[in-house]
């Protein structure tokens, strides 16, 4: 275990510096923009599902111009809300969880973006991955949010060997020191999205060949 906990204290090291001119994703960017806004890093974060930060961080950002706060979400009439939101796929059904959310925060939370595990996954649409992003960049919450990229990366570097993301969750909570489960998912997602690509990865200009196993890596550039 101690010597995980050195390697990926290493790969933090190597990324920072490998990924300091790289996109950020959709989350920090709205951080960035918007200051930190747990109910538009929510938002953010629902509309980022099953698409791509290229098609969700802009919708996000369009559709924050009409609303801001779930009171002003819930006055945006449906349709409207679909319209803006269309280029992240699956539109219809992220209105109406947009919508339900906006509705639930002022009917139980006072219209307050809770910030707990559990609260926040008690809200329709909210699961694991968005409630930890939720935490991580709404509210500097020590947590680690697993997407496609911090599991698929994190087993092909051989640090971890897990099958589902709750698993990779729990095996990268027991490596990585707390003060790093935050930045993890944010240096995972700009590698993967960049370098450490899911099919045929750029293993040749990859600063961590040398740390990585390449596990599950058939074919490389």
């Amino acid at each position: 275990m101690k010597n995980q906990t050195s390697k990926a204290l290493q790969i933090i090291h190597i990324l920072r510096s490998a990924t300091k001119n790289m996109t950020p994703p959709a989350g920090l960017s709205i951080v960035k923009q918007f200051g930190r806004d747990p109910y538009l890093v929510l938002i953010s974060c629902l509309l980022s599902l099953r698409a791509k930060d290229s098609a969700s961080l802009p919708a996000s950002i369009k559709l924050f111009e009409y609303a801001k706060t779930p009171q002003e979400m819930v006055k945006l009439p449906i349709a409207t809300i679909e319209k803006i939101i269309f280029t992240t796929g699956f539109y219809r059904n992220k209105a109406k969880t947009l919508l339900s959310v906006s509705h639930e925060l002022l009917t139980r939370f006072n219209g307050i973006v809770p910030h707990t595990r559990e609260e926040l996954m008690s809200l329709r649409g909210v699961g694991p991955k968005t409630a930890a992003l939720v935490m991580a960049d709404g509210f500097e919450i020590p947590a680690i949010c697993v997407d496609i990229h911090v599991h698929r990366i994190s087993n092909r570097l051989g640090l971890i060997h897990t099958k589902t993301p709750q698993e990779t969750e729990i095996a990268l909570q027991k490596i990585l020191p707390k003060e790093h489960w935050r930045e993890w998912n944010s240096l995972m997602v700009m590698y993967g999205q960049n370098i450490c690509v899911p099919v045929s990865p750029f293993c040749s200009k990859c600063p961590l060949f040398d740390l990585c196993q390449r596990v599950g890596v058939r074919r490389s550039r």
